[in-house]
């Protein structure tokens, strides 16, 4: 089981073990707003799990733009889609190749499954006649946010509400 980390201002930092999570508590660095069912069994003790904290002191969190793309971060911001026909995407294409002068830029990179991107090869959309659905850009402001934050615990969905 993971913990979900809020600021002092209830906006999500981040996710922890819920092991971490405990010794923050155990220590009066944080409080827990939710528990898990299940406790955690020390020698000594039974704790509870905490599912979401919240830090007493506020984490002043610095954010800078988008860092380069990577497969995974592509991957990501297109949700696992291929970018031309919408099936699950395991693969990232370069919309004007390399080949043809095309860099590594968050504006062209897609998610791409493995039949388009064999298919497509070194070739340009207007060679091939398709389209994207989608104009590929940079990542949104809270693409900082974890991967976990995409498909969240269900206790954790009160605290994500109160944030947005």
């Amino acid at each position: 089981m993971r913990s979900l980390v809020l600021n002092a201002g209830y906006e999500p930092l981040g996710v922890v073990s819920s092991r971490r999570a405990a010794v923050l508590v155990m220590h009066g660095k944080a409080s827990i707003l939710a528990e898990d069912g299940t406790p955690i069994a020390s020698p000594t003790a039974l704790v509870p799990r905490p599912a979401v904290i919240l830090l007493h002191r506020y984490v002043r969190v610095v954010r800078r733009g988008p860092s380069a793309p990577s497969r995974r971060s592509i991957l990501r911001r297109d949700q696992r889609r291929c970018a031309y026909c919408s099936r699950p995407a395991g693969t990232v294409d370069h919309v004007i190749p390399r080949s043809r002068g095309g860099d590594s830029s968050w504006e062209n990179l897609v998610a791409c499954c493995g039949t388009c991107n064999i298919t497509k090869g070194d070739r340009t959309l207007d060679e091939l006649g398709w389209t994207l659905g989608t104009t590929p850009q940079p990542p949104a402001h809270h693409a900082w946010l974890p991967h976990e934050l995409d498909a969240p615990h269900e206790l954790w969905v009160p605290f994500l509400e109160h944030a947005a």
